[in-house]
């Protein structure tokens, strides 16, 4: 019966081309507007790694000025990042799992080609840990040992981007690359990974590109690494050299730490309030302790990773697709009543009222299906043009099968709901007065 109500409703759709284009215009035109930001908005508020959400956690502790909070909007948060001291003694006493410390930089690349100029490249200052905690994948080689942090080994692990503009795209493992006017090891080659949001480091925003390539960490004070990322200061310090500078106040540095299970954090919090206490004794950490370990959802949470921005353009979106859908109900009130010749026929003929109800909704669905297609190619390139202007990265900008599935759902169901009253309007007619009128 269904695929009889299906080619009736074919035949309908064509008996009156220039209605039925106009519903399937409306429906799309909604379903395109509403999808775009509705698509936005669910990459930018996915979870970047649901297997390990729940165990990864940015740490936070307060060394700020003990007469003002860091941000006068929430007095209660600490800096997001900590200092490069207290970072390293958090590595060198490693109660998580896995922990890592990192920042932003950028090295110059000297290429071995004959007339390739060098160029400035972004680097991700990192401890060995970063590979495994964060799931990143490779297409050769692997990431550097603890052995090699601990020796301040100068070993490169490039992205796959980088690797294919300086060797092609071959395996590159073993090869050496100047950075800097420093010959580096490249150990590793990074698979596609485009983590949305870039969930370890959210704070400038969440959604740029992982950078070309990670060195460890621990070649921060040996190149005397300067971060291009941010860096906050409240003491007046006399700083002359790199090393006064690495043992100042200053938080830049992110630090993350995998535990064995989030039943695990308070035990974590514990050793932070331990380690914080001690610094205190030491005439540091003036401010009531304040310490904090956000998982990623939160994290994502704390630096507001989805704009309210977003949200209302959600809404504002969906509140067209309704105009969209008021306005095929009367282009559907209009079709269905002029119909009613037909119909009453069909209900003297013995056909039920829940039988022509039955038909008009799927007729309504085929056109909402129709809608929903034409609307998903209108929503790719919205997201086309949305990457175009500001420069998105790949992950934002992406139409995946969840987000088609529910256009197509969205448009389905739209068409339906806007077809109830008109269908349930055209089976009131009586029969019997209308043909007796024809």
């Amino acid at each position: 019966m269904f695929k009889y109500h299906v080619k009736l409703a074919l035949k309908s759709m064509r008996r009156n081309p220039i209605m039925t284009t106009l519903m399937v215009a409306a429906i799309a035109v909604g379903i395109g507007v509403s999808m775009t930001t509705l698509t936005i908005y669910y990459l930018m508020s996915g979870n970047p790694i649901p297997a390990k959400s729940d165990v990864l956690f940015a740490v936070t502790m307060d060394s700020w000025d003990p007469l003002r909070p860091f941000d006068d909007d929430f007095p209660e948060r600490a800096p997001h990042q900590v200092t490069y001291h207290d970072a390293e003694r958090l590595l060198s006493l490693a109660k998580g799992k896995r922990q890592v410390a990192m920042f932003e930089s950028s090295l110059i690349v000297e290429p071995a080609g004959n007339g390739v100029l060098p160029f400035e490249a972004s680097a991700r200052v990192a401890s060995s840990d970063f590979f495994p905690m964060f799931d990143v994948p490779f297409a050769y080689g692997s990431g550097w040992d603890t052995a090699a942090d601990a020796a301040a080994e100068p070993v490169v692990v490039l992205t796959k981007a980088l690797n294919e503009r300086l060797f092609g795209g071959t395996d590159s493992v073993g090869s050496r690359l100047t950075l800097s006017g420093i010959r580096f090891q490249i150990v590793g080659v990074i698979d596609t990974w485009e983590p949305t949001p870039r969930f370890y480091d959210p704070i400038e925003s969440g959604f740029e590109e992982v950078n070309d390539m990670f060195i460890p960490y621990s070649l921060t004070r040996a190149m005397e690494l300067q971060s291009s990322g941010s860096d906050w200061g409240w003491k007046a310090e006399d700083i002359n050299s790199f090393e006064q500078w690495l043992n100042s106040e200053s938080v830049w540095i992110q630090y993350f730490v995998e535990l064995d299970s989030p039943g695990d954090a308070d035990k974590y919090l514990a050793h932070l309030d331990a380690y914080v206490n001690d610094q205190k004794r030491l005439g540091r950490f003036e401010r009531p302790l304040n310490n904090n370990i956000y998982d990623v959802m939160e994290w994502m949470e704390y630096h507001e990773v989805v704009a309210t921005d977003t949200r209302v353009l959600v809404g504002l979106s969906f509140m067209f697709l309704i105009v969209c859908l008021i306005s095929t109900i009367a282009l559907l009130l209009t079709k269905f009543v002029g119909k009613k010749a037909e119909i009453s026929l069909r209900r003297a003929l013995g056909a039920s009222r829940q039988v022509i109800f039955n038909q008009q909704i799927v007729e309504v669905a085929v056109i909402g299906f129709s809608g929903g297609l034409i609307g998903l190619l209108l929503s790719v390139f919205g997201l086309q043009g949305i990457k175009f202007l500001y420069e998105s990265p790949p992950g934002l900008a992406r139409l995946d099968w969840v987000m088609t599935f529910t256009a197509i759902g969205i448009a389905v169901t739209s068409g339906v709901i806007a077809g109830l009253y008109p269908a349930w309007r055209v089976c009131q007619i009586p029969p019997a007065a209308q043909l007796k009128a024809q």
